[in-house]
């Protein structure tokens, strides 16, 4: 044996490393490795169900979006709608109020005129009494006054 070499220790030292190597490969990496083949995997499981939620949330949100637009216009055409009938029934009010103001004044009006007709009527007959009544005073006191007040009342008038 040239230096001490034994091709037969080598042989058992070799194959002893392929023994040792080939159990680590089975008891170790290849668990290893189907483990974590198997965590990628689910990462990955994991990954696309989060991409699919937030594409699914992302649609949520535009749809919820449109329909709150759309509540807005709603609710601005409503305000205008409700705007212009309460405008409508403020015109219609303001007409009703004018209307019935004139009635009232021309009610009024005639209610004050023939208030003035009354008074000027009962004025005019209340006169006529208390004329009627000095006249017949005079005449049954003093049957000459009657004719004095007459004597009287043609000196003062200008003849012509």
């Amino acid at each position: 044996m040239p230096l001490n070499i034994d091709w037969q220790q080598i042989l058992l030292h070799l194959l002893n490393f392929v023994i040792l190597a080939g159990g680590l490969y089975f008891l170790l990496y290849k668990p290893v490795k189907d483990f974590m083949a198997q965590r990628e995997q689910q990462y990955k499981e994991i990954d696309e169900s989060a991409r699919k939620d937030r594409e699914e949330a992302e649609k949520l949100r535009k749809a919820a979006q449109e329909r709150l637009d759309a509540v807005e216009d709603e609710i601005v055409q409503m305000r205008s709608k409700a705007s212009d009938e309460i405008e409508a029934e403020k015109q219609r009010q303001f007409a009703e109020a004018r209307a019935e103001a004139r009635r009232i004044l021309e009610t009024a009006g005639k209610t004050a005129e023939l208030r003035s007709k009354k008074a000027l009527a009962d004025s005019n007959e209340e006169l006529r009494a208390l004329a009627m009544q000095a006249v017949q005073k005079l005449i049954i006191n003093d049957g000459n006054a009657l004719d004095r007040f007459l004597d009287a009342a043609e000196r003062e008038t200008p003849h012509e």
